[in-house]
């Protein structure tokens, strides 16, 4: 009886110990900024949940830690309010824009522009970056004579680096009936797409591009769009954008 009990003391004592040295207070320290076109000053137009990704390497204990990932707003910010207090390496990945981090063919790092920062209360981190395209309203969304949605739009080069003026593969009008709206939530009744063989989409740099829904739009309702290019050179295949409108159809 004495060693049942002396077995038992040491399973409590060891549970008791285990609760304690877990009791951690939950994370809630804040991480947040803007992913902003170095040449125009503003946010980067991405989409909710499928667009930019930060990463964050926590360095207080380790010097290869495991990656924390999560997703940029589709206006170009990022908040994270659950994080513990600590030094993280930062970066924002898998944008159509130029890397922050960019390695040689042989592994080696030739830029970074990856920040470390000490996370602490409310900490605000914003990067410059260069889009492959900008992509830019000319006349903003509007109801035509047969009651379709059209725009007129231009796309231009986001950044003189040469080594990513990738082919430009298309254009598209994404209409959507909620704010939402992108490559991963659109009507495909009503969005269009402009697609581009070879380096043809290429001459359409800096012209006025004209894109109309495929059809016309129910009447006394609201629709939000915005139109993304892209190009050729992507993995994630994702797109630049303009910016939402809210279109009202009478």
């Amino acid at each position: 009886m004495k060693t049942v009990r002396y077995i038992t003391f040491i399973i409590v004592s060891l549970f008791i110990f285990s609760c304690e040295y877990d009791n951690y207070g939950a994370p809630s320290e804040t991480l947040q900024g803007k992913i902003i076109d170095k040449a125009t000053g503003l946010p980067i137009q991405t989409e909710q949940g499928n667009g930019i990704r930060m990463q964050l390497d926590e360095l207080s204990w380790s010097d290869n830690p495991t990656p924390l990932y999560f997703w940029v707003k589709q206006d170009g910010t990022y908040q994270n309010t659950k994080l513990f207090k600590g030094n993280y390496r930062i970066s924002p990945i898998d944008g159509p824009f130029v890397p922050v981090l960019i390695r040689d063919g042989s592994g080696n790092i030739v830029a970074d522009g990856r920040k470390t920062v000490d996370v602490s209360g409310k900490t605000t981190v914003d990067f410059e970056v260069e889009p492959f395209l900008t992509v830019t309203w000319i006349k903003q969304p509007y109801i035509d004579a047969s009651g379709y949605i059209a725009a007129d739009i231009k796309i231009e080069r986001g950044t003189s680096n040469t080594s990513y003026h990738f082919n430009v593969t298309d254009v598209y009008l994404f209409i959507a009936p909620n704010t939402y709206v992108g490559n991963a939530n659109y009507d495909g009744k009503y969005s269009s797409q402009i697609v581009y063989d070879g380096t043809n989409g290429n001459a359409q740099l800096g012209e006025t591009i004209t894109i109309r829904s495929k059809e016309p739009l129910p009447s006394n309702r609201d629709f939000y769009v915005r139109v993304g290019a892209r190009t050729s050179d992507n993995v994630q295949k994702r797109y630049n954008y303009t910016d939402i409108q809210k279109v009202t159809i009478p």
